[in-house]
């Protein structure tokens, strides 16, 4: 079938629903952000994206600091009530038990199956967002969320933001282990019109210059 362009406007599809945490005047911030995701992988370093008129911004900025908070499906209506209302509006620091860990000013939600502590790194000033990369120097869970010492899936029930008709999913079925289910995948023919040249048991090279004579 036929490819048909669509509008850019859908962005990376889908995006996972986080919540990011800072200290602003003194006191702990969430803000709901979907764009979020790993940019290196040893040492591990995650990038946020934020409109540059977010109230968390400038407590990223002064601490040097923040966090990225995994929410699970059930509080799927609180995470997107984070991103609905303005921290210089509303003190959302009474909506979540805070804890802190080994930086001491970034925020992390208790009630979130999975938290990562972020160092300050970089930030780069886009049109309309400023992008924060930020280390992660610690991550925090709870045993009812881990298997084998490693974060389940299964067992966080993480939120997934669909960007093209804003709506929140949770996570289907398994379809398998990665690097691994590929190993005994056989391609097909690539292209309608592929046709691969033989190499080595029948090539025949040409002429290498006027008087070249290769050698026995």
């Amino acid at each position: 079938m036929e490819k048909k362009e669509i509008s850019a406007k859908y962005f990376f599809y889908p995006m996972p629903a986080t919540l990011v945490g800072a200290n602003v005047r003194g006191k702990p911030n969430y803000l709901t952000v979907a764009y979020c995701g790993m940019v290196n992988a040893n040492p591990p370093f995650i990038s946020v994206s934020l409109n540059k008129q977010h109230y968390t911004n400038p407590g990223i900025k002064e601490n040097k600091t923040f966090s990225v908070n995994i929410p699970s499906a059930d509080m799927a209506k609180i995470t997107d009530y984070c991103g609905l209302v303005s921290g210089s509006k509303v003190d959302k620091s009474k909506l979540f038990d805070t804890f802190y860990g080994r930086l001491k000013t970034a925020p992390m939600i208790k009630e979130c199956p999975l938290n990562l502590e972020c160092k300050l790194l970089q930030s780069l000033e886009l049109p309309l967002d400023e992008v924060f990369i930020g280390e992660i120097v610690a991550a925090y869970s709870e045993e009812q969320y881990l298997t084998d010492g490693r974060p389940d899936i299964k067992k966080i029930k993480p939120i997934v933001f669909s960007t093209n008709d804003k709506n929140y999913w949770k996570i289907g079925e398994l379809i398998g282990q990665a690097w691994n289910i590929g190993k005994n995948f056989k391609p097909k023919h690539i292209g309608k019109n592929f046709k691969p040249k033989h190499i080595g048991k029948n090539f025949k090279p040409k002429h290498i210059g006027k008087n070249f004579k290769p050698k026995q």
